[in-house]
């Protein structure tokens, strides 16, 4: 096959499977849902199972303690959790209108002094501001929400996701054989250490991620909670989750947690400076300690790469698009990285020896 048929090959194939994400992406959350997990947990069923346990022993104790995890987790946290939420969205417009007030009564003369405008047109502006502000973050959760609910609901998250993973992690080691043998010959070792390159920078980035988020999702909201902040739970848990997404994560937390802090603590401003200490104190950790530590460089992205890729898949395809746009970032990284090393070391950038020498002459 000549070098423009396999291009239109591949292009062709790439155009499929985004289709097929397209079409499809109201329904794939719980199978890439068991798909992540089966990808976590493979490495702790191959450790089992050289320790001499059965694989289907091995897979079911794994997916039972995760099963049991997480119904831990809904019985205990989940009805808290839920509780604040509820509070929250009640509560969110008079939060929002007590924060207006504060801010306009304690800060809106030195900045129209300081800005050579009236006070009521400074608090118009501030009106403005917050009101988009409080849109946005209310348009974003619902979009959160409407795009996971279906991982959320119960069919999918106790029924669909973990037979999936089963099956997956069962299978897994057949399934790799079993694409293996249906790669090209004449390529099949480059082919096979592209594949260990993306994995590495995968597994790398999914599991080290997995256990920053958790962590940091444990501190800020047991540190939150500790300084008694109305909705400390809630704030800090989803501060945590969101954590993949460079800065976004402590910067949505750091404003809604101080938003709160002012309307519950002030004129008390050390409790105030308390609750953002967590989240600077949290963004050490996580530049200094956990990222280098558990995440390191695996993907080989640029944090501004990451998240033009989480922004761009999640409007394309939804919340399985942000699912799934590490993963294809790193991917579509080692592609790019390999076709950079193919053309420098083509003639196309080293030209031939004639107009090199004629170059030099």
């Amino acid at each position: 096959m000549t070098l423009r048929r396999q291009v239109q090959f591949w292009l062709v194939s790439l155009a499929v499977f985004c289709a097929f994400l397209y079409v499809f992406s109201g329904v794939l959350l719980p199978f890439v849902a068991g798909m992540a997990v089966a990808y976590l947990l493979d490495p702790v069923c191959d450790r089992l199972e050289a320790l001499g346990m059965a694989r289907m022993w091995a897979t079911l104790s794994i997916l039972f303690t995760f099963v049991l995890i997480l119904v831990l987790f809904f019985m205990l946290l989940l009805p808290v959790l839920g509780n604040q939420l509820a509070a929250f969205l009640e509560r969110f417009p008079d939060l929002v209108r007590q924060l207006q007030g504060l801010l306009s009564e304690q800060l809106g003369s030195r900045f129209a002094a300081a800005a050579g405008i009236t006070p009521e047109d400074l608090q118009s502006t501030m009106s403005d501001l917050v009101g988009q502000g409080a849109s946005f973050v209310a348009k974003l959760a619902q979009s959160v929400w409407s795009g996971g609910q279906a991982l959320l609901s119960i069919l999918s998250l106790f029924v669909i996701t973990p037979v999936v993973a089963f099956y997956l992690l069962l299978d897994w080691d057949r399934m790799v054989e079993r694409i293996d043998s249906w790669l090209p010959r004449d390529h099949l070792g480059q082919i096979r250490g592209l594949a260990r390159e993306m994995d590495a920078a995968v597994a790398g980035f999914v599991r080290g991620q997995v256990s920053v988020c958790l962590i940091l999702g444990s501190f800020y909201a047991i540190s939150l909670a500790v300084l008694g902040l109305n909705f400390g739970l809630l704030i800090g848990m989803g501060a945590g989750l969101i954590s993949f997404i460079p800065f976004v994560g402590a910067g949505v937390g750091l404003v809604l947690s101080v938003g709160v802090a002012l309307v519950q603590f002030w004129p008390e401003w050390p409790w105030v400076a308390a609750v953002a200490a967590v989240f600077g104190i949290g963004q050490f950790l996580e530049g200094n300690i956990l990222q280098p530590k558990l995440v390191g460089d695996s993907t080989g992205l640029h944090p501004v790469t990451l998240m033009f890729a989480l922004f761009a898949f999640g409007y394309l395809f939804g919340f399985v698009g942000m699912l799934v746009a590490v993963p294809a970032s790193a991917m579509i990284g080692v592609l790019a990285r390999f076709a950079l090393r193919q053309y420098l070391a083509s003639p196309v950038y080293k030209g031939s020896s004639r107009s090199t020498t004629a170059i030099e002459e």
